[in-house]
């Protein structure tokens, strides 16, 4: 019983501070509630008995992927007002059906497979977090390694980027300049 309630509560929790993240205009709004987002996703964790992968929801997504945007937020000037462009609403659609059947598959699969085992079940006398580095650094340690490496590759790149236009201030500058800066942009595009 307290399971279910729990789970209610932290679907309802979760599912609001996404619809605020997605919905709101204010970047440090967004941010809040995506942090806490995370963090009521790993309530789901700790109800499933997953005490580490709880908390590591909360140590890698509520505080460093979050760190990270924050991090990122600063880059941008999010006082001016942004135009969107309107794509295609076939595109949306399709899009939107796609999303709607895989959701449908994944809820559902479960419900039509009764028969479905874990290629590595629980061994007795070992703890979640012995049973996940098994797995990981046997099986999986070319996939984590490499993944490893991607995100320094990520980080590397994102910071020989910003780096680049450290010493432009957009927030200083008035129309005409960023104008005249995005032309000569444009021109070093079509000339290369």
């Amino acid at each position: 019983m307290f399971e279910a309630i729990a789970f209610y509560l932290f679907s309802f929790l979760t599912i609001s501070m996404f619809y605020i993240t997605v919905t709101t205009s204010q970047a440090l709004y967004a941010l809040t509630a995506l942090a806490a987002g995370m963090i009521f996703i790993s309530a789901f964790f700790f109800i499933l008995g997953a005490d580490f992968l709880g908390a590591v929801q909360i140590m890698v997504y509520s505080g460093a992927v979050m760190a990270l945007y924050a991090f990122g937020m600063m880059f941008f000037d999010t006082t001016r007002e942004v135009k969107e462009k309107q794509g295609n609403r076939f595109v949306i659609v399709g899009l939107s059906l796609v999303a709607a059947v895989l959701i449908v598959v994944i809820f559902a699969a479960p419900i039509v497979t009764d028969n479905i085992t874990a290629l590595y079940p629980i061994t007795e006398g070992v703890g979640n977090t012995q049973d996940i580095g098994m797995v990981l650094f046997t099986k999986y340690l070319v996939p984590f390694e490499v993944a490893a490496v991607m995100l320094l590759v990520a980080m590397i790149s994102g910071i020989i980027l910003a780096g680049k236009k450290m010493d432009l201030s957009l927030t200083l500058m008035d129309e005409d300049e960023i104008k005249e800066m995005k032309k000569e942009e444009e021109n070093k595009k079509v000339l290369l």
